[in-house]
């Protein structure tokens, strides 16, 4: 018997459906039920090397997939790191692990090898996880399943609310999970995120074969577990909030110095940027390139909550910035591998606005014929680079360029035909 099944049985907490939709709808026939406690209660937190132990053995004896889920601090924290880590599996139970107290859960990893994860929005997790030595060598992305099955609303709540019949409580989503110890509440919330996630990819795996889509999920799964880590970003500075703002580049240069900065100090305190300075205290700080402390006060975001050593400190950011030689100041907008913005393209290539024009009508036809987003079915920068520097409007020639710009097998079948049309129209 499943999960849902056993809970199902439970009056308490009765299930009102429980199939797949036909059409990317609601399963349920009647009110959804709440979830409102794990099965066994909330588990204790594993914080000790020999409950970790005990827990490797129980998960490694168990059976079927594992539903993996980590919380992390985001906007508490400096840094993405796991604050906890919850798994279930048949035969196992649940488990609430510290990644704090046992930092090192490779055991646990290894243990798990050859083991089908089951996560949802696997992309979001995984960095985390490989930090603590947990890496799948299979997985099913229960949010990229409904995305292409066709589902509207892809949350894992409203997942489990249209197939299963539950409505999870999702209101300490955002809390600071780095606060130990963890309340209760918390701990409840977290227990029942893993509590059915192998039920709905039981579910989700039944309509994505009914849809003629579980081979095409399985290529997108083994993407995801085979992607090496991500590479870091280049000048995160520019990204910060309101850069739209900041023109010449002694402010940009200004700006680049105070994100550094505050990136120093958060790192060092563990706290999220933002609560250090707000991005658009930086932006503020950029466009009037303050002479002194006591005009630097005077801006927004500089108040009196900030002290005097504090003020020093940006100040000196600023300082440096404007004593920087041209030579060396940033220039304005970053320099992007690969084609220019799609709004540019009118007036540097027409030939090449038209073939972007005719792809993009061709793949949003073909992706509501499949119902599912547009960009599952193709990578927009993908179909972008194809069109500003076309190969031969021939189905070889685009199948060769979609597999160098990392398309799956599935993608390859499926868009060829779309972009050798909007290709071959355009050059008649």
């Amino acid at each position: 018997m499943t999960d849902a099944q056993e809970t199902a049985a439970d009056s308490s907490l009765r299930i009102t459906g429980g199939t797949p939709p036909d059409d990317a709808g609601s399963s349920v026939t009647g009110a959804p039920t709440p979830l409102l406690e794990p099965r066994e209660g909330i588990p204790p937190v594993i914080a000790d090397e020999a409950a970790l132990a005990a827990v490797i053995a129980e998960f490694a004896a168990g059976s079927g997939p594992v539903a993996v889920d980590a919380e992390r601090a985001s906007g508490y924290r400096y840094g993405q790191r796991a604050y906890l880590v919850q798994l279930r599996r048949e035969g196992a139970g649940t488990a609430l692990i510290d990644p704090v107290a046992c930092p090192d859960l490779s055991g646990l990893g290894e243990a798990l090898s050859g083991v089908e994860w089951v996560l949802h929005a696997a992309t979001q997790d995984l960095p985390c996880l490989r930090e603590i030595g947990m890496v799948p060598t299979s997985l099913f992305d229960t949010e990229l399943a409904g995305r292409l099955a066709g589902f509207p609303r892809v949350g894992l709540g409203a997942m489990v609310e249209s197939v299963l019949g539950f409505v999870l409580e999702k209101g300490h989503s955002a809390v600071d999970w780095s606060t130990r110890p963890l309340p209760e509440p918390w701990l409840r919330y977290a227990a029942l995120d893993v509590e059915l996630l192998v039920d709905l990819r039981d579910a989700l795996e039944k309509e994505l074969d009914r849809q003629g889509k579980l081979e095409w999920a399985r290529q997108e799964f083994d993407a995801i577990a085979a992607a090496p880590p991500a590479e870091p970003r280049k000048d995160p500075w520019r990204r910060t909030s309101g850069m739209h703002k900041v023109r010449r580049r002694r402010q940009l240069a200004a700006v680049r110095e105070l994100w550094q900065t505050r990136d120093q100090v958060a790192q060092r305190r563990d706290v999220s940027p933002g609560k250090v300075l707000a991005d658009a205290a930086i932006v503020e700080a950029a466009l009037s390139l303050p002479s002194n402390v006591h005009a630097l006060a005077a801006l927004n975001g500089f108040g009196h909550r900030v002290g005097r050593r504090q003020l020093e400190q940006w100040q000196a950011a600023v300082d440096r910035a404007k004593a920087l030689p041209d030579s060396a100041l940033p220039q304005p907008g970053q320099q992007v591998a690969g084609p220019p913005p799609p709004r540019a393209w009118a007036d540097k290539d027409p030939a090449a606005a038209a073939r972007l024009s005719a792809a993009r009508a061709g793949v949003s036809a073909l992706a509501e014929q499949l119902t599912m987003p547009q960009e599952n079915l193709v990578s927009p920068d993908t179909v972008r680079r194809i069109c500003w520097e076309p190969p031969s409007a021939d189905a070889g020639a685009v199948e060769a360029a979609l597999v160098g710009y990392g398309a799956r097998p599935w993608q390859v079948e499926q868009v060829t035909p779309v972009l050798v049309a909007a290709l071959s129209a355009k050059d008649a």
